[in-house]
C-alpha cells in the first residue's frame, strides 16, 4: 500500500536511552466537546541508529581508537560497531558504526574522518540527516539490508486506524471507524517471520467482497491479461477465492511464495513512496486488511484488501511481473528523492494501471484496473489516450488520483518492461550497484572488486548450469 508524499511522522528523544523516537498523529474525538484532536503514540524506538558509515582505515595499533575518538568529541552516539579486513585493500580494515545524531555533532564528525579515512560512505535513515548538494557524493539515503529491516519503517504511516478524511464514507460511522482501529491494530504489532493474524470478517464486510467480486469476475475474461486469468482459478482453488468469503493474508502469502518467493506483510496505512518501493526490492508487497464502507462498496478513496487481493496479488503468483515489480524495488534502494518520485510514477503507470498487448489487442494488468469494474471497462475504450511503455518519458508523466486515467501505457510484454526498466535504472545516480540474495533474504551492495569478483563467479556458475541444461536437452 502506497503513497507519493512525504511520512506523516515526527519525532523526539526518548528521555530513557536518548534513542530517537518516532510518533505517528491521531485524531480522536473528545467526548466532552464533540470536536476532534490531534494526539501522539510511539511508533518505534530507534535503538539501532538512524546513521551508517563505512570506513576503511590502515591496518595499526590504535587506528580504530582514533577514529572513535572523533565521535566522542562531536558527543555522536554510536548504537553498533563491526569490523572485517578490507576486501579492496589487504593493508587495510573496513568498519560499520550505526550512530544518531541526537546531539547534533554528527557532520563535524563526518567531516573529520574524511580526512583520515579511505571509501567512506554515509547512509542516513531521517531526511533531515541530509547534507548541502555539494556533499552528496558521499551521502546515500538509508535502505533496508535484510528483510527484518522493514519492520524499521512499516509503522512510520501516513494515516492510522480510524484516522478518516472528512469525505470518507466510513467518516460518520464510529462502528466502521472502530473496525478500521481492530484492522490497524494487527499490522502495527505485526513483526518479520510472525504468521499474519487471521481476520474474522464480519457478514456486511463478507457482503460488500461479494458485490465486488461478483462484477469484476464478469469482466476478468474478457479485460484481465492471460498471465492474470491463468493464475486467478488457482487462487480460487488454493486459497478461498469465493464470492462468499474473503480471503486471509496468509493463506495468500504463503501461494505466493511457492509461486516467485513473493509474500504479503499488513501494514496499517499509507506508507511513503521510497518505503514501500524498498519492500518489493525483498518481495515483499505491504498489503492492507481492512475492507471498503460497506456504503459504496464499488468505492474506496484508498486502497483496501478488495484493491490488494483481487487486483495485485494474481500477478505477484507470475514469475516475469514479480521480477519486473522487485527490479522497480531494486532500483530505488539508495535512490535520491527526485527519482524516487520517478520511479514511483512508473509504479503508478504500470504495476497499478498498466497495460499490455496481447494477440493484437489491449488488455488490463495493473491492480487499479482489475480492482475497479468502472475503470476496467474504460480503460479498453478508445476515450483515453494509450501510449507505448518508455521509462525516460513516462517516469515524468503527471497522472490524476481521484479520477480515471487520461492516459495509459502500454507494455508489449513483462519481460519488456522488466529490460527497459533495467535500462532506466542505470541512470540513477548511486555510487554502487544492488544485487538481491534469494538465499539469505538480503540486498548485497556491490561496490569494490572483490565483490564484482564473487560476483562473476556466481554468474559463471549459472552459465555453466544452462550450457549443461542445453546439451542435455540437444540429447533428447
Amino acid at each position: 500500500m502506497q503513497s507519493t508524499e512525504n511520512m506523516g511522522v515526527r519525532g523526539r528523544q526518548c528521555v530513557m536511552c536518548g534513542c530517537i523516537v518516532g510518533i505517528t498523529e491521531i485524531a480522536t474525538k473528545c467526548p466532552q466537546s464533540n470536536t476532534y484532536q490531534h494526539i501522539y503514540v510511539q511508533d518505534y524506538v530507534d535503538h539501532e541508529g538512524s546513521t551508517s558509515i563505512i570506513f576503511s582505515l590502515p591496518e595499526k595499533v590504535g587506528a580504530l581508537a582514533e577514529a572513535l575518538k572523533v565521535f566522542e568529541t562531536n558527543n555522536v552516539n554510536l548504537h553498533h560497531i563491526e569490523s572485517r579486513p578490507s576486501l579492496e585493500d589487504k593493508d587495510c580494515y573496513e568498519f560499520f558504526v550505526s550512530c544518531d545524531n541526537v546531539r547534533g555533532g554528527l557532520y563535524e564528525a563526518i567531516d573529520i574522518l574524511k580526512g583520515r579515512t579511505k571509501n567512506l560512505q554515509v547512509l542516513s535513515r531521517n531526511p533531515e540527516n541530509k547534507k548541502d548538494e555539494a556533499d552528496s557524493g558521499v551521502e546515500v539515503p538509508w535502505f533496508p539490508r535484510k528483510i527484518r529491516d522493514l519492520d524499521r519503517f512499516a509503522n512510520q504511516i501516513l494515516s492510522y486506524g480510524s484516522e478518516l478524511d472528512a469525505d470518507h464514507p466510513g467518516f460518520k460511522d464510529p462502528v466502521y471507524r472502530t473496525r478500521r482501529k481492530e484492522f490497524a491494530d494487527i499490522a502495527f504489532n505485526y513483526k518479520h517471520g510472525e504468521p499474519i493474524p487471521r481476520v474474522q470478517y464480519t457478514d456486511e464486510e463478507v457482503k460488500t467482497w461479494g458485490t465486488i467480486f461478483q462484477e469484476l469476475t464478469k469482466l476478468y475474461p474478457t479485460h484481465a491479461c492471460r498471465e492474470f486469468n491463468h493464475v486467478f482459478p488457482l487462487l480460487i482453488d488454493n486459497c478461498g477465492f469465493r464470492e462468499n468469503n474473503i480471503p486471509q493474508l496468509q493463506d495468500i502469502s504463503d501461494f505466493l511464495k511457492d509461486c516467485t518467493g513473493f509474500q504479503l506483510r499488513p501494514v496499517a496505512g499509507l506508507l511513503s513512496s521510497r518505503d514501500f518501493l524498498a519492500g518489493l526490492a525483498f518481495r515483499v508487497f505491504h498489503s492492507t486488511q481492512y475492507i471498503r464502507h460497506g456504503s459504496k462498496p464499488m468505492y474506496t478513496p484508498e486502497p483496501d484488501v478488495c484493491h490488494e487481493v483481487l487486483g495485485h496479488v494474481p500477478l505477484f503468483a507470475d514469475p516475469s511481473f514479480a521480477q519486473f515489480s522487485q527490479e522497480i524495488g531494486l532500483a530505488s534502494l539508495g535512490a535520491p528523492d527526485e527519482y524516487i518520485q520517478k520511479l514511483a510514477t512508473l509504479y503508478w503507470f504500470t504495476v497499478e494501471f498498466g497495460l499490455c498487448r496481447q494477440e493484437g489487442h489491449l488488455k488490463a494488468y495493473g491492480a487499479g484496473l482489475l480492482s475497479s469494474f468502472g475503470e476496467l471497462q474504460y480503460a479498453l475504450t478508445d476515450k483515453p489516450e494509450v501510449r507505448p511503455f518508455d521509462p525516460q518519458k513516462t517516469s515524468t508523466q503527471e497522472y490524476p488520483i481521484t479520477s480515471f486515467q487520461p492516459v495509459y501505457f502500454v507494455a508489449d510484454s513483462f519481460d519488456d518492461a522488466k529490460e527497459k526498466l533495467k535500462a532506466y535504472s542505470l541512470t540513477i545516480p548511486r555510487p554502487f550497484s544492488v544485487r538481491y540474495n534469494a538465499y539469505t533474504q538480503s540486498v548485497e551492495v556491490i561496490n569494490n572488486k572483490e565483490q564484482i569478483i564473487n560476483l562473476t563467479r556466481t554468474i559463471k556458475g549459472d552459465l555453466s548450469l544452462l550450457e549443461d541444461a542445453l546439451q542435455k536437452v540437444n540429447r533428447l
